[in-house]
């Protein structure tokens, strides 16, 4: 069974393509002095428009679009050619008549698929436009709708069914877009942020008659496209912002009305801002659905600045209406998380506690603006001077960075700046990235974050393997113990004792001889794994006195 399903392959794939695509892109082209290179790719680029449009009998627009647009696909037929600036345009000319190229490769940069991404597009056995012309034809038919053709990729990425659709079929549906009252340049930018509803067959399917829905109401009866500029890339943009709240898990067809009411969010935030709000609320582990509503219902919410401010844990559930007995026990349960930390942060603290719905549905319930006008009651609340007395010597220290990192770390998972904290960091190996790695290595394994902390807290010592190995302890835990993650509550230290030399053969030696009726005793994990190898051996002694020398035979034959 894969690893992934088609939508997070796709997912994967773009991301990659995008952290790759900003890398620089080999040369083969180091023969030609600098000083002529860019003239030689203009002579290339325009004898490449001039060999599909004449040689291969495109249409010019067609042909330049490609020719001006596939650099990097260029490079492999220049190097093979002499430069010689006054001959090389026919030189080059003459190696494209005699040397055919793969046209797909061309055409699939043109319209913006890097080159890392091409082979993942290119048909099966086919060189030429000639050998499957849908691809072409449906490029045309959007290019001539008011498609830039430099952006055609995008559709291409995330629906690549596409460029094998009918060029009528597809006009046509692009036309049946413009009936709910949009013209050209808006149905461009709808389409470039939602390929999907150019995709299927047929009919427009029930979930993009939705997404047009909603969008007549915030563009239409809402008003929202006279707010936008007439072009492309505005529309775009906007559409692309629209998309964060559905990707949320929002329903199409049901927040049309909510998104009008609001629409002057994406007019007024940029793309990246609105992602950072919701990354804020994203980490508080709660429905993405109802983040996304949270936000069309009190937009308000995107003014308040969630990074800078300074807080007393304390005090903000104080603020927030904690119920005293509550706090008490949340003072006797989790002083670790008590004290100062940054709003930033305040997602995982709240998790760190495990109030983080309590927290979320305050926020939902009317109460958000709390989170908007909280500011510490005086500058000294929550103080810690042995923490500052820590950061004094960390900064003093041969690695303040590293440690500083380290500690960032320890605040992001909640941990607030106290003396406990600071303990805690003494017994923490590694850089910051690689105990964000780890932690979020046995999150991903099941374990709760509140109670992880806690573990982290008591048995800090955790973090100092890779996940790999991590991960293996977990898996023998869960399937050759079958124990449930709860008991690394009891037992953390678990996670610390060398799998292959310690927990596997004491573990082995235990069950065998239980199955064979040599120990009646039903010792726990702990008392099998933490005892020292001289008590170990007392024991093994105890239960009877050959059953050590059983035990080294058995432990030899293991570590072979």
């Amino acid at each position: 069974m894969p690893f992934f399903s088609s939508n997070g392959i796709r997912y994967l794939r773009t991301y990659l393509s995008r952290k790759l695509s900003s890398l620089p892109k080999p040369s083969n082209l180091y023969h030609i002095p600098a000083k002529k290179r860019s003239k030689v790719i203009r002579l290339a680029q325009s004898a490449l428009t001039d060999y599909f449009h004449s040689t291969r009998s495109l249409p010019f627009v067609y042909a330049e679009h490609i020719g001006k647009n596939s650099f990097y696909s260029l490079h492999d037929p220049i190097s093979k050619v002499e430069v010689s600036l006054p001959t090389f345009a026919k030189s080059f000319e003459r190696f494209l008549r005699y040397h055919p190229i793969n046209e797909f490769e061309f055409f699939f940069e043109s319209i913006g698929i890097t080159q890392e991404e091409i082979s993942g597009f290119l048909p099966p056995n086919k060189f030429f436009f000639a050998e499957d012309g849908r691809i072409l034809n449906a490029a045309g038919a959007l290019w001539s709708f008011g498609f830039p053709w430099n952006k055609l990729g995008i559709l291409c990425k995330e629906e690549a069914s596409i460029f094998s659709k009918d060029a009528d079929d597809l006009s046509r549906r692009l036309c049946e877009f413009k009936s709910c009252g949009l013209n050209n340049v808006s149905v461009v930018g709808i389409c470039l942020a939602f390929p999907f509803v150019l995709g299927g067959n047929g009919v427009l399917g029930v979930e993009a008659r939705a997404l047009f829905d909603d969008l007549k109401r915030v563009f239409v009866d809402s008003d929202l496209g006279s707010l936008v500029e007439e072009n492309v890339n505005a529309w775009y943009e906007i559409c692309r912002k629209i998309r964060l709240f559905y990707d949320l898990g929002c329903e199409k067809g049901k927040i049309g009305e909510l998104m009008g009411k609001s629409r002057n969010i994406f007019i007024q935030y940029p793309e990246d801002y609105l992602v950072r709000k919701i990354d804020f609320f994203c980490r508080l582990n709660v429905k993405k659905a109802d983040i996304g509503l949270l936000l069309l219902e009190s937009p308000e919410i995107l003014s308040f600045d969630l990074e800078a401010p300074v807080i007393s844990v304390m005090g903000f559930l104080k603020h927030f209406g904690l119920e005293l007995q509550k706090s008490k026990s949340v003072a006797r349960m989790y002083p670790y998380i008590l004290g100062r930390n940054k709003m930033v942060n305040l997602p995982h603290v709240m998790r760190a506690l495990d109030l983080h719905e309590w927290f979320f549905g305050m926020m939902r319930s009317g109460n958000h603006h709390l989170l908007g006008n909280y500011v510490l009651s005086h500058p000294d609340e929550d103080l810690d001077k042995d923490y500052i007395d820590g950061l004094e010597r960390i900064q003093s220290s041969k690695t303040p960075v590293h440690t500083i990192n380290k500690l960032n770390f320890l605040h992001g998972i909640g941990f607030a700046e106290n003396s406990l904290t600071m303990k805690v960091l003494e017994h923490v190996h590694g850089t910051g990235s690689e105990l964000q790695e780890r932690f979020d290595c046995l999150l991903h394994a099941g374990l709760e974050f509140s109670n992880l902390c806690t573990m982290i807290r008591f048995m800090a010592k955790i973090l100092n393997q890779k996940p790999e190995i991590l991960e293996r302890k977990v898996d023998f835990l869960i399937q050759e113990m079958g124990l449930s993650l709860q008991y690394l509550h009891v037992f953390p230290a678990y996670l610390c004792f060398n799998l292959e030399n310690r927990i596997k053969p004491r573990y082995g030696f235990h069950a065998w001889l239980a199955e064979n009726g040599l120990c009646a005793t039903n010792y726990s994990l702990s008392s099998m794994i933490a005892t020292s190898d001289k008590n170990f051996i007392a024991r093994l002694y105890s239960i009877h006195p050959a059953i050590p020398k059983l035990w080294f035979e058995y432990y030899s034959h293991q570590k072979d």
